[in-house]
Protein backbone atom coordinates (compact mmCIF):
# COMPACT_ATOMS: atom_id res chain seq x y z
CA UNK A 1 0.00 0.00 0.00
CA UNK A 2 1.08 3.41 -1.12
CA UNK A 3 1.23 7.17 0.46
CA UNK A 4 -2.08 8.83 -0.33
CA UNK A 5 -0.47 10.81 -2.51
CA UNK A 6 0.68 8.27 -4.83
CA UNK A 7 -1.99 7.70 -7.33
CA UNK A 8 -2.99 4.01 -7.38
CA UNK A 9 -5.32 2.50 -9.80
CA UNK A 10 -7.78 -0.78 -9.49
CA UNK A 11 -10.34 -2.47 -12.25
CA UNK A 12 -13.36 -2.62 -11.20
CA UNK A 13 -15.17 -6.44 -12.17
CA UNK A 14 -18.86 -4.83 -11.48
CA UNK A 15 -18.46 -2.31 -13.88
CA UNK A 16 -15.27 -3.23 -16.15
CA UNK A 17 -13.40 0.33 -15.89
CA UNK A 18 -10.61 2.00 -13.67
CA UNK A 19 -11.15 3.54 -10.89
CA UNK A 20 -9.14 5.40 -8.66
CA UNK A 21 -9.10 4.92 -4.53
CA UNK A 22 -12.66 5.70 -4.16
CA UNK A 23 -14.19 3.46 -6.33
CA UNK A 24 -16.40 -0.27 -5.77
CA UNK A 25 -15.42 -1.69 -2.72
CA UNK A 26 -12.32 -4.31 -2.61
CA UNK A 27 -14.11 -7.30 -3.12
CA UNK A 28 -15.20 -6.14 -6.31
CA UNK A 29 -11.97 -4.86 -7.86
CA UNK A 30 -8.31 -5.99 -9.02
CA UNK A 31 -5.18 -4.15 -8.15
CA UNK A 32 -4.12 -1.81 -7.14
CA UNK A 33 -2.01 -1.04 -10.18
CA UNK A 34 0.20 1.56 -10.26
CA UNK A 35 -0.80 3.57 -14.16
CA UNK A 36 -3.96 3.25 -15.55
CA UNK A 37 -2.64 1.35 -18.39
CA UNK A 38 -1.85 -1.17 -15.76
CA UNK A 39 -5.25 -1.03 -14.33
CA UNK A 40 -7.20 -1.26 -17.81
CA UNK A 41 -5.25 -4.75 -18.61
CA UNK A 42 -6.12 -6.37 -15.62
CA UNK A 43 -8.45 -9.03 -17.25
CA UNK A 44 -5.42 -9.47 -19.77
CA UNK A 45 -3.37 -10.45 -17.06
CA UNK A 46 -5.52 -12.62 -15.07
CA UNK A 47 -6.03 -14.68 -18.78
CA UNK A 48 -2.10 -14.83 -19.25
CA UNK A 49 -1.55 -16.09 -15.53
CA UNK A 50 -4.38 -18.83 -15.49
CA UNK A 51 -2.92 -19.79 -18.65
CA UNK A 52 0.68 -20.19 -17.40
CA UNK A 53 -0.82 -21.70 -13.93
CA UNK A 54 -2.64 -24.14 -15.82
CA UNK A 55 0.35 -25.29 -18.30
CA UNK A 56 2.96 -25.77 -15.02
CA UNK A 57 -0.11 -27.65 -13.29
CA UNK A 58 0.19 -30.09 -16.04
CA UNK A 59 3.90 -30.57 -16.40
CA UNK A 60 3.82 -30.61 -12.85
CA UNK A 61 1.27 -33.84 -12.95
CA UNK A 62 2.84 -35.23 -15.85
CA UNK A 63 6.00 -35.64 -14.01
CA UNK A 64 8.46 -32.97 -16.43
CA UNK A 65 8.55 -30.33 -13.73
Amino acid sequence: MSSDDTPEYWFCLKHHAVEGREGCKSADRLGPYATREEAARALEKVQENNERWDEEDRKWNEGEA
